[in-house]
């Protein structure tokens, strides 16, 4: 039989980023590399917070791979936490129990909601009669 696994998506903006989820002993890694070595390092703290809440005893029997490609440095950090923590998540639901899937689900949104709901916001569009989305061009009487 084919190892447990299980594949969640997180996003932000136009950042995805496709977290693979499978029985293993402990790996987190972002496009190959491990989580020490993410880009910008101000923000690294942000991906270890998934971790940070449930503990890292939860983690120690799976290996989490993530894919991240769009959006810019920011988004890419908060779609990467967010992939991580569906993916705790949804192993927990899927070949672990109900009643622990709860307990990390509670914790993470007790935290940060933004963990496990993805932000709908957009950028809004330009429109004519001015610079941006609302900004006007100046008006002159004479």
């Amino acid at each position: 039989m084919s190892t447990p696994a299980v594949q969640t998506f997180g996003r932000k903006k136009t950042a995805t980023a496709v977290a693979h989820c499978k029985a293993g002993k402990g790996m987190i890694r972002v496009n190959g590399s491990p989580l020490e070595l993410v880009q910008p390092e101000i923000l690294r703290y942000k991906i270890y917070e998934p971790i940070l809440i449930v503990g890292k005893e939860r983690f120690a029997d799976v290996d989490i791979r993530v894919r991240v490609s769009g959006g810019g440095q920011v988004s890419q950090i908060y779609a990467i936490r967010q992939a991580i923590a569906k993916a705790i998540v949804a192993y927990y639901a899927k070949f672990v129990d109900e009643a622990s899937k709860n307990e990390l689900r509670k914790a993470l949104v007790n935290f940060d909601r933004t963990l496990l709901v993805a932000d709908s916001r957009r950028c809004e569009p330009k429109k004519f009669g001015g610079k941006g989305a609302r900004a006007r061009y100046q008006k002159s009487y004479r």
